[in-house]
């Protein structure tokens, strides 16, 4: 797929590095631009553009601070496109939960980007458990998503098998998505599945 990255933190990288590692087209973009990221990314596979170019591919990641979001989506046209929210309502400094209004993050964030088919996923894992790969003790990862879209999902089981993760439908954004955003019983942990399941 040609993948976008809105944003080049720790959990953007560990993504788009292991999406190219994979055989993905994978564009990664911030608010100060390729130059910022050139550096560090192109020696890892991973091509640096402006936000624009990022939006412009199938899939968008999502995955800037969370007080950052409605900068980086303002002015962003996701109508019909696949967003994918690897994001968690925590504020910094502090690590205490936003206020969302009573709603799941991914709720809030939809209705920041109106038309686009926003997907909760690799947002309950830490960036170091994706840099140390998708098999613990021969067991692979659980990675979690959620959606109120069947396409989103489907997208995003697709990337999370390509990876190596096992993907887990948790239902639609008000349900699953309060599972495993931060701080839901499900986030800041690391599941694998057992060989009996496999």
């Amino acid at each position: 797929m040609k993948i976008g990255f809105i944003g080049a933190g720790m959990i953007g990288k560990a993504l788009s590095t292991q999406f190219a590692k994979a055989g993905h087209d994978v564009v990664v973009s911030n608010s100060r631009g390729p130059e910022s990221l050139r550096e560090t990314f192109e020696p890892l596979g991973v091509s640096t553009g402006t936000v624009a170019d990022a939006v412009a591919r199938d899939v968008v990641f999502l995955a800037v601070a969370w007080r950052n979001i409605p900068a980086a989506l303002e002015s962003v046209d996701l109508s019909g496109k696949t967003l994918v929210d690897t994001n968690n309502p925590i504020v910094m400094p502090g690590f205490t939960r936003a206020d969302t209004g009573g709603r799941t993050s991914s709720e809030v964030i939809a209705d920041l980007a109106p038309g686009a088919h926003v997907v909760k996923a690799f947002n309950h894992m830490l960036s170091t458990s994706y840099d140390e790969g998708a098999v613990v003790d021969g067991a692979p990862k659980v990675l979690f998503h959620s959606s109120d879209y069947d396409d989103a999902h489907a997208v995003a089981q697709t990337l999370i098998a390509d990876l190596g993760y096992v993907p887990i439908n948790l239902g639609e954004l008000i349900t699953g998505g309060a599972l495993h955003e931060s701080p839901g019983p499900l986030a800041g942990r690391v599941f694998v599945e057992p060989a009996a399941s496999r």
